[in-house]
C-alpha cells in the first residue's frame, strides 16, 4: 500500500522589504494594529473593529471586517509570539482561510531595518486554487503595502 500525502500542506507566501529607519521605530510601526488599516488596499475595505487601544501580547485577540471578493468576511486573530522589536506572530482564529499563520521578522540591516512577512495558510480548493486565485491576490495585497509603507517611510 503507497503512503498517503497529506492532503492540507501548507501554502507558504514570503516577502522582504528594506527600510531606512531604525529597527526600534519600524516595530513599533508595526507593533501599531491601528497602522495595518493604513497599510491594506482600500480593495479590501478592511476595518478593525475592535474598540479602544489594542495592546500587543500573546494572547491578544483583534478583530476586523472586510470585504474578499466583494463579500464581508469578519476575521480574528490572536497575537502568539510577541518579541519586541524583532517580531510577533498573528494566527487567525477566524476568517478566509483554512490556516493562516503571519509571522513578522524585523532585523537591523545596512543602517536601517529588514521587514520579512512569511505567511503560513491554508485554502478551500487547495493548491490549484491557491495558485489561480489566492497568492496573486496575496501578491497584490502585499505589492499594495509596500508601496504605501515606502510612501510613509521613505523621505
Amino acid at each position: 500500500m503507497k503512503p498517503r500525502t497529506p492532503k492540507n500542506t501548507d501554502l507558504i507566501f514570503t516577502t522582504s522589504q528594506w527600510l531606512p529607519t531604525p529597527l526600534e521605530e519600524t516595530f513599533a510601526f508595526f507593533a501599531e494594529a491601528r497602522n495595518l488599516e493604513r497599510i491594506t488596499p482600500p480593495f479590501l475595505s478592511f476595518r478593525i473593529v475592535t474598540p479602544g487601544s489594542i495592546e500587543m501580547y500573546p494572547g491578544a485577540l483583534i478583530d476586523y471586517q472586510l470585504r474578499v471578493r466583494g463579500f464581508p468576511v469578519s476575521w480574528q486573530t490572536e497575537i502568539t509570539a510577541w518579541d519586541p522589536p524583532n517580531g510577533f506572530t498573528d494566527v487567525q482564529l477566524r476568517g478566509p482561510y483554512q490556516k493562516w499563520v503571519h509571522r513578522h521578522d524585523f532585523c537591523s540591516e545596512n543602517g536601517g531595518t529588514r521587514v520579512d512577512d512569511t505567511v503560513n495558510y491554508l485554502v478551500p480548493g487547495g493548491a490549484l486554487i491557491d495558485r489561480l486565485m489566492i497568492k496573486p491576490e496575496l501578491r497584490k495585497i502585499f505589492e499594495y503595502r509596500r508601496t504605501r509603507i515606502e510612501e510613509l517611510f521613505l523621505p
